[in-house]
């Protein structure tokens, strides 16, 4: 009932591009924590060996940034989003969860059904992707590479 095992890529282009012009005035200088930790806490996960914390800080992001190579202005949002820097938790929460409902709209996603064999690219500065739950009594075998980026988006003009 909860899927097979599918990953969705939300657009996140698409998504600040049908946001309301004021709403993008808005949020258009902010910088949101992200922390692996938190996410991880909201589903139930909340011991940790001793030092991993520190293995993986919060980091900084700003929310609005530009792709380096369409030019176009993306969302960055993702389950680590914590809350917006400078904002009361509860406000910075609130607006993320609305940005997110924004973006993961059907017509944002692209649901991939998985078949022996299949390769799928995409990139994470212009996309949020989840995987969704499966049969665990089924073998299934990805392998994920990932690449680093030219560096950190936070000191650029969005």
């Amino acid at each position: 009932p909860f899927g097979n095992g599918e990953t969705e890529f939300a657009d996140m282009r698409a998504a600040y591009d049908d946001l309301p012009a004021a709403i993008k005035a808005a949020i258009a200088d902010l910088v949101v924590q992200h922390d692996v930790f938190w996410s991880r806490g909201q589903i139930g996960f909340t011991e940790f060996p001793q030092g991993e914390r520190e293995q993986y800080p919060p980091s900084p992001q700003r929310l609005v940034r530009t792709h380096p190579g369409s030019r176009r202005k993306t969302l960055y949002l993702s389950a680590h989003a914590s809350h917006v820097v400078g904002w009361p938790v509860a406000d910075g929460r609130l607006l993320l969860a609305d940005l997110t409902a924004h973006a993961t709209q059907r017509r944002y996603v692209y649901s991939h059904t998985w078949r022996k064999g299949d390769l799928v690219i995409w990139d994470n500065r212009s996309t949020m992707h989840r995987g969704r739950p499966h049969d665990e009594a089924s073998a299934r075998d990805l392998r994920r590479a990932t690449t680093l980026d030219v560096g950190s988006t936070l000191k650029e003009a969005a």
